[in-house]
Order: C-alpha cells, then sequence, then structure tokens
C-alpha cells in the first residue's frame, strides 16, 4: 500500500490567542511537550509513514518556517497553499499534487495541532483505514467516541448494526455530519449512542477522491481539473488564480457530507483537538484545588482554573473557574466556560487594525 499523509499545517489557532498568533500559530507551540505540535505529529506517523512521503500544506511564510523545523520532510513535499481558503481547498490541492505522482496513493490527511494519546493504536486503526481505502471506493474518517454533549465539536451519525471489517478492524458506514449542535440537541445524541464527535482526520485513495468529487461535488470538481491543469503547467501564477477560486469552505460541507461510500472508524485512541484553553485541563498536571499553572502561579484559596505565566508572577486570590494567560504584551482572563469566545476578541482586534496583536 502507497500511503501518503497530509498534514494540514495552515490553521490560525485563534482560540489560543494570545499566545497562538500569525506568526507563530499553535501548531509551531510546545503546548503538549518541549516539541513544537506538528513535530508531535509527525513523529507519531513515522513508524506507519516515512518522512519521504509525509507533506504539509500552509502558506509560503508557515512552509519556510516548516523546513527549518522538520529537515527530515523533503522540500518538495512542503505543499504551498497561495492563501487560506479552509480545508476544501487545500485537501484539494495537496490531493492534486499526490494524484499527479500516484492516482492509487492513499492520502491520510490530519490536522497539525490535535494530540493522540495511544499513539501505537492510532497507527493501528490508521493502517486499517489505509487498506480499507486502498481496497474499497470509500472515503475513510475516524470518529470520536463522545464523553459529554460537547456544543463545540460536529458529529458523524453512524449505522452500528452495519460495520465492515478491514484489518481487523470495524468501520461503520455514516448515515450523515452534523453541524455543532445546541446543548439539548447535543444531549439527545449522546443518548442515540450513534453519534460521535467528528475528528477532522480522512483517509482516501487520490482516484477516489476525484471520482467521489466528480459524482457528488460536481461544483468543486471544475476547479479539481483546474488545478491539476495548473499543477501540470508550473505556472504558479496560474495556480494561484485556480485555487482563489475555489470556495473558501471545509471539505466536510464540500464533499463528505455529501458523497455516499463513508465509512468512519472509532477513534479511540485518546484523542483531543486542544481547541481551546480549557482543554487544556485534561491534559496538563492539576494540583490537589484542581488548578493547572504553567509558569509562575500563586494561588490562594482559588480552585478550578487555568494558569500560563511564564514571565513574572500571577497570583490568584478567592476565584474560581478562571482562565489566565499573560503574554508579554496581552492579559486574557475569561470564565472556563466562554473560552470557545476568545476568538472573538481576535475579531475585533481585527476589525479594529491592531495587527500587532495579531
Amino acid at each position: 500500500m502507497d500511503i501518503r499523509a497530509v498534514i494540514m499545517a495552515g490553521g490560525i489557532g485563534t482560540r489560543f490567542w494570545p499566545l497562538s498568533r500569525r506568526q507563530k500559530p499553535k501548531q509551531f507551540l510546545p503546548i503538549i511537550s518541549e516539541k513544537t505540535m506538528i513535530e508531535e505529529t509527525v513523529e507519531r506517523l513515522l513508524p506507519l509513514i516515512p518522512s519521504k512521503d509525509i507533506f504539509t500544506i500552509a502558506n509560503r511564510e508557515r512552509s519556510k518556517a516548516l523546513a527549518q523545523l522538520i529537515p527530515s520532510i523533503p522540500e518538495s513535499n512542503l505543499l504551498v497553499e497561495p492563501e487560506g481558503r479552509n480545508t476544501a481547498p487545500s485537501l484539494m490541492l495537496a490531493t492534486a499534487a499526490v494524484y499527479l505522482q500516484n492516482p492509487e496513493a492513499v492520502i491520510a490527511a490530519l490536522p497539525a495541532d490535535h494530540l493522540i494519546v495511544d499513539a501505537s493504536r492510532f497507527l493501528q486503526k490508521l493502517a486499517a483505514g489505509g487498506a480499507a481505502a486502498a481496497s474499497e471506493e470509500v472515503l475513510m474518517t475516524f470518529g470520536i467516541p463522545p464523553t459529554y454533549p460537547a456544543t463545540g465539536y460536529g458529529y458523524i451519525h453512524f449505522k452500528a448494526d452495519a460495520p465492515q471489517s478491514h484489518s481487523g478492524e470495524d468501520f461503520f458506514p455514516v448515515v450523515r455530519f452534523k453541524e455543532k449542535p445546541q446543548y439539548e440537541l447535543a444531549c439527545d445524541f449522546i443518548k442515540q449512542g450513534t453519534f460521535f464527535w467528528n475528528s477532522g482526520i480522512f483517509l482516501w485513495r487520490a482516484s477516489v477522491f476525484a471520482d467521489k468529487l466528480k459524482t457528488f461535488s460536481p461544483e468543486f470538481f471544475v476547479h479539481w481539473t483546474a488545478l491539476l491543469n495548473a499543477l501540470k503547467s508550473g505556472d504558479a501564477g496560474r495556480l494561484g488564480e485556480v485555487f482563489r477560486q475555489i470556495p473558501a469552505t471545509s471539505i466536510d460541507y464540500a464533499l463528505m457530507e455529501k458523497a455516499s461510500g463513508v465509512l468512519m472508524g472509532r477513534g479511540d485512541f485518546g484523542w483531543s483537538d486542544v481547541g481551546s484553553w480549557s482543554a487544556l485541563a485534561d491534559i496538563w498536571d492539576r494540583n490537589e484545588q484542581n488548578n493547572t499553572f504553567r509558569g509562575k502561579v500563586l494561588a490562594l484559596d482559588s480552585t478550578d482554573c487555568l494558569a500560563y505565566s511564564p514571565r513574572r508572577l500571577t497570583a490568584l486570590v478567592g476565584v474560581k473557574d478562571l482562565l489566565v494567560i499573560d503574554t508579554e504584551d496581552a492579559l486574557l482572563i475569561c470564565h472556563s466556560t466562554a473560552d470557545q469566545k476568545v476568538k472573538d476578541v481576535v475579531d475585533v482586534l481585527k476589525k479594529e487594525g491592531q495587527d500587532d496583536l495579531l
């Protein structure tokens, strides 16, 4: 099996502001360990996929940074997207690049900034999904068994009573993808037991991806054909023109939600998208007061707080459920249940033209 990895490294990580910035977004930060998140992602793949078959997709500036950070990946594999336009255009471009090398290659598309606790189990699942994608006309994904009625994730509705087995792993037909629900609906999903969180991890054979676009998303297939022609020509200007014409939307909306023949594997390998500051409370160590600290923090009569203060002392007194993130030029303080709104702060700063804080 010819399996390639495509790591999506173009995200901004706005919910990790003020630490995550345009010049150094979340995937370039050592959030989980002393290594950056994208280094962790690459090293996790290496037992299954060698460096020569690992690709990244990001803008030119970040691709240059990746070349220095991960020199084991060939420079030709550092695919450059002309601008950030969500996952549909970037994965179409990456899949087209691999398609021109080998249309029957299997592509494992995954984000650069997720946490996987059980790397061995993850690779076992990924290999099984790759085997299914190599032998069947299917699109593969992984759903995460939900542990609470999350409203910040999309969900995958699947048929639990009709599994298909590949390499000893069960994969379930997908009924539909659901957008981020309101709390009551999320509770209903949990009760039904046939809704898993959408991990954003996908596998497909390059030729099958093209066929599915042609059949189920012809409005995107037009851009696919144009991408192939632009890549063949080697004309970077033409490639940029074609890329900017692709609707800026997710691959979920552009293809996965529309296609038939989509299978979901059980992603029980200790997954977290580390999508917000509060997620770190389950990753970093907690103390006896259920506080999570990194840096210089003193807490008195305070519980269920998370603080990041590497440069100077931050003292918490008589508070509960707070997030306190102190960086060189910005201080974030918010309730732990409101951390999804941190991206709203970034939106306001953009509108006000405070680019120095972005």
